[in-house]
């Protein structure tokens, strides 16, 4: 089989030989990885909706909005606000670090502060409850 391939603006002109082990196909999540047998690849679970706590990382809460969970996994590199502050809604709370980029932790809610879950230097897993509120 003959292709034509353009490579940083040139076109190259290449034959291809295909193999019968280059035509296998199988069900989907089957895969054959150069093996003369199929591996059939484990079904995924998919991801929570966006916006949708998943499994919670710490303590159980009755009230999702008398929290604030981590987005992400990463370090506590600055707590902003204090137990007992009232804080708007996207106030910061606190800075995370996650591969080398800073992410703001804001508010969700109006609301005062009854605890804040960590300090910095700590690291953080996805959906702990970072800060509790009143």
């Amino acid at each position: 089989m003959k292709l034509k391939i353009t490579i940083d603006g040139k076109a190259y002109e290449v034959e291809v030989e295909v193999t019968e082990d280059d035509r296998q196909t199988g069900p989907p999540g089957t895969y054959y990885g150069g093996a003369t047998a199929p591996v059939t690849l484990p079904p995924v679970a998919p991801l929570p909706a966006a916006g949708v706590p998943g499994p919670a990382s710490g303590s159980a809460v009755e009230d999702e909005d008398k929290v604030c969970r981590s987005p992400i996994a990463g370090l506590i590199v600055r707590v902003i606000a204090q137990p007992g502050q009232q804080v708007e809604v996207n106030d910061p709370l606190l800075v995370l670090e996650a591969m080398k980029m800073e992410t703001n932790i804001t508010s969700p809610v109006k609301r005062k502060i009854k605890a804040i879950n960590g300090s910095a230097g700590e690291a953080v897993q996805i959906n702990q409850v970072l800060v509790e509120f009143e």
